[in-house]
């Protein structure tokens, strides 16, 4: 007869369940120890980064398990975290003295940052316009600028691990203020500028525009080919009633770059906003936009365009948040994809219960050059009002044969007939930028990116 042997289950020692973490939750988490006391900012900052850091600790890198990060997967993508870039040295201010060209000729009020860093000797902070205030982050944290209380932290969505990043280790930045009723004729262009040392900046910049107030900012990222650094920027943008804010924001990280940047915007009653986003450098970019409609009767257009080739990724992720009656909002969003590369289209418009007359039209794009190239696009309408008019739609697809051939067949060589409808293809997206001169910069990038494919 055999045996049978009892066993409680008390006498039986349960494995621990421990969670790992990966290399780079861990340089993560090493750095912000180490750099915590350093960080400028009185108490009240201290208990934000130390809040935001904990949504990071309890959450780790998001991974494809994550819906709203299924196709990025940054816990796999980032293999490793860079330290914290150290300030700037004099050969690293020297080099962004030439950059900037993404603009062509355009007329601005420069205001750089190297490594993460402000650089006043770089920027152009002389005889500001009236009603137009401009602060580093880095001075408004030491000063206790009274903008940071009323409004840091305010908008950018805190659940998110990307923006709980950047609040546990933000260090420098712009924050500007443009005062009720002023009109500020020159763009202000944040240039950002990695050197090529192998580091990650975390920039955060609060921009308030009053009541009434006009202006046009370009954020612009530029870096080296041939360093892997790593970029995480986020802007909080507050719009005043009945203000004009034009936004524009242009991606051109070296190719082996990590770039995570997101946009966070409260938009007042009667407003006028316009943000652009152009996406061509970097080998893993992030883009995300929090947009909301704070007040009645207010226009906006949210418009990008990105031209991937090679191994590159990009994922462009929006919330549009209509909380408020007769408003109207065109999202447009235009991908080129070569070789071996992968575009995400991320979107959902959400109207609430309050929120009559809502008109919001939702659009993306997808051009394959290849075949090896992959484009997902998912777009989502959340609509909890009846009085609205909304749609969404997204195609992926090749370049129209018919189209080429017409082209070709009036002596056009096939290369430039592509060229030619690619630039068509893109032109909708581009067009609805205002400024002329910002415009025709965007086309010259898109020209010099269709010269570079072999």
């Amino acid at each position: 007869m055999n045996a049978i042997t009892v066993v409680k289950m008390a006498d039986v020692k349960m494995a621990e369940v421990k969670i790992v973490k990966t290399a780079a939750e861990a340089a993560l988490a090493q750095a912000y120890a180490q750099a915590c006391p350093q960080f400028p900012g009185g108490a009240a900052i201290a208990a934000q980064r130390a809040a935001a850091f904990e949504v990071f600790v309890r959450e780790g890198l998001p991974h494809r398990r994550v819906e709203d990060w299924k196709y990025t997967d940054l816990r796999a993508l980032m293999r490793e975290a860079k330290p914290l870039a150290s300030p700037p040295d004099a050969k690293a201010k020297a080099q962004a003295k030439t950059s900037g060209t993404l603009l062509g000729d355009v007329e601005v009020r420069r205001l750089v940052f190297v490594d993460g860093a402000f650089v006043p000797d770089l920027s152009d902070i002389a005889a500001l316009e009236p009603g137009l205030e401009v602060d580093s982050l880095a001075e408004a944290l030491t000063d206790t600028n009274p903008l940071l209380a009323a409004h840091l932290g305010k908008l950018a969505p805190t659940a998110d691990v990307a923006v709980a990043l950047n609040t546990a280790l933000m260090g420098d930045g712009a924050v500007i203020r443009v005062g009720a009723g002023a009109t500020i004729e020159r763009p202000l262009h944040l240039l950002f500028v990695a050197s090529g040392t192998p580091a990650a900046t975390f920039v955060r910049s609060l921009v308030v525009v009053e009541e009434g107030a006009r202006v046009m900012m370009i954020e612009s990222h530029e870096g080296p080919a041939g360093s892997d650094y790593q970029a995480n920027a986020a802007l909080e943008l507050f719009v005043g009633d009945g203000a004009h804010v034009d936004h524009v924001k242009m991606i051109g990280e070296g190719a082996e770059a990590l770039h995570i940047s997101t946009l966070a915007a409260a938009i007042g009653a009667r407003a006028r906003f316009n943000t652009f986003t152009f996406t061509a450098g970097g080998a893993v970019v992030r883009n995300q936009l929090f947009l909301k409609f704070d007040g009645a009767e207010t226009v906006a257009s949210v418009r990008g365009a990105t031209l991937l080739k090679r191994r590159q990724h990009a994922d462009t992720t929006l919330v549009v948040d209509h909380a408020a009656r007769g408003c109207q909002s065109r999202e447009v969003f235009k991908s080129v994809l070569d070789d071996e590369s992968h575009g995400v289209f991320q979107g959902r418009i959400v109207v609430r219960q309050g929120a009559q007359q809502t008109d919001a039209k939702m659009m993306t794009r997808a051009l394959l050059l290849s075949d090896r190239a992959e484009a997902d696009n998912k777009p989502e309408l959340e609509i909890f009002a009846d009085d609205v008019q909304c749609g969404h739609g997204a195609t992926a697809g090749a370049l129209d044969e018919e189209l080429k051939f017409y082209l070709m067949a009036r002596g056009i060589p096939a290369a430039e007939a592509d060229s030619l409808l690619i630039l068509a293809f893109l032109g909708e997206a581009i067009e609805g930028i205002e400024h002329a001169g910002v415009r025709e910069a965007l086309m010259d990038q898109v020209a010099a990116w269709l010269r570079t494919r072999t």
